[in-house]
C-alpha cells in the first residue's frame, strides 16, 4: 500500500493565525485538491494529520470541525481525489498529550491503523513540529512553502533529508516522477 500523510492548514488550505475556525473560512491552496487527486489515481491513501488546538480553546466545536472536513471532502472529490482519513488532535499545547504535533502519538495510530512501518513514507508538512514527529517514525519529511513553511525554512533546524517544495502540487509531482 502507498500511503502519503499531509497535514492540513498550510498545506491543503489557507491558513490562519486567527485559525479556521468554519466552513467557509477553509480555502483550499490553488492545485492541492488537484495533487490529491493525481496521488488518488496512483494509488495513494491520502491521509491527514492535523492539530485543530481550536476545539481546546474553545474557538469552535466538533460539529463545526466536522462540516469543515465535509466541506474538504467534497471539494476533493469534485476533482476526483480522496483523503482516506483524517487524524486531528483537539488539544491545546498545554495540555502536553501525546497526539499533538510535533510528538508522535497521531503518526504512531495512523501507523497502527494501517499496520505499515512509516519508514519513507512522505509526510508533507509546512511547520517544524509536522517534520519532527514524522520523522520519529522513520517517515520521509517533505516541507511546503506555503503556510508558514517560509518562515520554518528561515528558522532552520529541518530533520535530515527533508526535502523543500513550493507546494503541494510540486511535492506530489516530483513523488509521482
Amino acid at each position: 500500500m502507498k500511503l502519503i500523510i499531509l497535514d492540513r492548514d498550510g498545506v491543503i488550505n489557507f491558513d490562519s493565525d486567527q485559525f479556521i475556525k468554519n466552513p467557509e473560512e477553509w480555502k483550499p491552496i490553488p492545485g492541492s485538491l488537484e495533487a490529491i487527486a493525481r496521488l488518488c489515481q496512483s494509488d495513494y491513501r491520502v491521509v491527514v494529520a492535523t492539530n485543530q488546538s481550536g476545539i481546546g480553546r474553545g474557538l469552535f466545536d466538533m460539529t463545526t470541525l466536522n462540516a469543515i472536513h465535509d466541506k474538504m471532502h467534497k471539494a476533493c472529490a469534485l476533482l476526483g481525489g480522496r483523503i482516506d482519513a483524517i487524524f486531528f488532535c483537539p488539544h491545546t499545547a498545554e495540555s502536553n498529550c501525546n497526539c499533538r504535533k510535533p510528538k508522535s502519538g497521531m503518526i504512531e495510530e495512523i501507523a497502527e491503523r494501517y499496520n505499515m512501518d512509516l519508514h519513507g513514507v512522505p509526510v508533507v508538512g509546512d511547520s517544524l513540529r509536522d517534520l519532527e514527529a514524522a520523522t520519529r517514525l522513520g517517515a520521509k519529511p517533505f516541507l511546503v512553502l506555503t503556510g508558514k513553511g517560509i518562515k520554518t525554512q528561515a528558522k532552520g533546524g529541518l530533520p535530515e533529508g527533508t526535502q523543500i517544495f513550493p507546494d503541494l502540487a510540486a511535492v506530489v509531482t516530483h513523488i509521482l516522477s
